[in-house]
């Protein structure tokens, strides 16, 4: 299967070139997609063997991944794999996510971290296991985290449904989208290379947790 490794990055120099290494060594196609960065960071990914698409200004976390799927899309990807640059992510654990494909053939695949939730600041804790209970009721699908960046989507899922929102919230728009249009969604456990990220994180906590909220209200009632 064609494996597309996508990363969207903001400001990441410091930490980008490793997060490339460690993918490539598992799976060659590795896709940056530079949200505007003001350092190095597309430099850096260029030296570490990416391909790098660059956003002139920022436009948001949702609009980076969304350009990876169009890039994906359209050089004949079967799968896109969505990692986070600040090396939170474990790019060691791609094949769990290739296994498990290839053994439900689900379109949408969640790294859960529910396993984790206690290593966590109690509000970013229950923070996630509330946004996990509404979503997973919107989407009418088993979700049990639903804030994690680390994903496996298939090109029929991406192909098949539109997605409207740039921020954070669109992460909680494909789950919506996904449930709602009957594609099989999926949570597996994996091993992160830290917990909280807060220090890496340009999560905004009320606005973006806002954002998400009306994103989800409308991706469920609204958008078809």
């Amino acid at each position: 299967m064609k494996v597309l490794a996508l990363i969207p990055a903001l400001n990441a120099e410091s930490s980008i070139g490793a997060v490339i290494r460690d993918c490539k060594a598992v799976n060659e196609d590795v896709v940056v997609i530079d949200d505007g960065s003001a350092d190095r960071t597309a430099e850096v990914a260029r030296a570490a063997g990416a391909q790098v698409v660059t956003h002139p200004i920022n436009r948001g976390k949702g609009a980076a991944l969304k350009t990876g799927f169009a890039y994906a899309l359209e050089y004949g990807f079967e799968a896109v794999i969505t990692l986070d640059a600040d090396g939170q992510h474990l790019p060691r654990e791609i094949p769990k996510f290739l296994a498990a494909h290839a053994e439900t053939g689900a379109d949408l695949i969640i790294g859960g971290r529910a396993h984790l939730f206690g290593e966590m600041l109690p509000r970013r804790r229950f923070a996630n296991r509330f946004s996990a209970r509404c979503i997973a009721y919107a989407a009418k699908t088993n979700v049990t985290d639903s804030q994690s960046g680390f994903r496996l989507y298939s090109a029929r899922l991406l192909a098949g449904i539109r997605l409207r929102s740039d921020g954070f919230d669109m992460e909680s728009e494909v789950i919506v989208q996904a449930g709602c249009r009957g594609f099989k969604v999926i949570t597996i456990p994996i091993d992160l290379g830290f917990v909280d990220g807060q220090s890496t994180s340009h999560y905004k906590p009320l606005g973006d947790t806002l954002r998400i909220a009306w994103t989800v209200i409308r991706a469920r009632y609204f958008w078809r």
